[in-house]
């Protein structure tokens, strides 16, 4: 399994909105093949900050096959209008 870990930045002022919009586009990348989990965790210092986790079967699931898909443009439509700046996207495997 791989973890995408993606940071997110929210205009500020719209986060309530976000995260609503969030469990819209969650449906969207839920229905994706390959898609394991998601969790979203928002940072106590800078409330505007946002930590989406999401286990992926691969890299490839994520990158190649979900970013491909008609789900995507679904899960960017319904939260790309608030990102204050590009989301920055690695991915993770356990180590050992």
């Amino acid at each position: 399994m791989v973890i995408e870990h993606a940071e997110l930045v929210i205009a500020l002022g719209r986060e309530a909105e976000f995260e609503e919009a969030f469990a819209r586009g969650r449906q969207a990348v839920a229905q994706a093949a390959g898609y394991r989990w998601a969790r979203l965790i928002r940072q106590i210092e800078n409330p505007h900050n946002y930590l989406l986790l999401v286990g992926w079967e691969t890299v490839e699931a994520h990158t190649v096959d979900f970013r491909q898909s008609e789900l995507f443009q679904l899960w960017r439509e319904a939260v790309g209008e608030f990102f204050a700046t590009p989301p920055v996207i690695t991915h993770y495997a356990q180590a050992s």
